[in-house]
């Protein structure tokens, strides 16, 4: 008699299957032009319409009812996509990103959530929410800054903030990607 589903052994346990599913996945052009990370399970999902193939996979396994599939590390688009110069969203996730979950006030890096977002020039003086304005802030140096420029403040810019760029997407795919020996070909280091 079979055991009840709640019974059965695991070979995973559940703690580990949401960051397997949830690890970066570098995205290739058909013409092996590294253009986006993304997550496995988007990877996945791309594989199995047959928008994608997996270049390189790691060492883990998804199980389905009926199939087992290595988890890709590269994929690589089967068509060619014509990717527009574009720009990234202004998000706080994006900024995040760009200044590398680093205050630019102080240098030190934070978890996302201990991080804020500060105008270099403060709204109340025409400041906007733009790419060239805002920079990833802790706390400390976000209360000490208060309504005033850095100068004013007596704090210094690590460096000045920039737009996302092609450049700026391509450096944070390597920093992504350090730890996965798969990437480096397709990266150009």
């Amino acid at each position: 008699m079979p055991e009840p589903p709640g019974n059965r052994p695991s070979t995973t346990s559940p703690a580990s299957r949401p960051s397997v599913m949830q690890a970066p996945v570098l995205v290739l052009n058909a013409t092996f032009e590294p253009i986006n990370v993304t997550a496995v399970r988007r990877a996945l999902v791309l594989m199995l319409k047959g928008v994608a193939q997996a270049e390189e996979t790691n060492n883990h396994e998804v199980h389905s009812t009926r199939n087992k599939i290595q988890v890709p590390s590269v994929i690589r688009l089967l068509s060619y996509r014509h990717i527009p110069q574009q720009s990234r969203a202004l998000s706080r996730k994006n900024i995040l990103l760009r200044d590398r979950n680093t205050c630019q006030f102080c240098a030190r890096a934070f978890p996302t959530s201990e991080l804020t977002l500060d105008h270099v020039l403060p709204r109340s003086r025409g400041g906007r929410s733009t790419w060239e304005n805002l920079v990833a802030c802790c706390y400390a140096c976000n209360n000490r800054k208060g309504d005033r420029t850095p100068e004013e403040a007596g704090l210094k810019l690590q460096r000045r903030p920039r737009p996302f760029t092609l450049h700026t997407s391509r450096q944070l795919m390597r920093l992504i990607g350090h730890r996965d020996e798969k990437w480096r070909k397709y990266l150009f280091y």
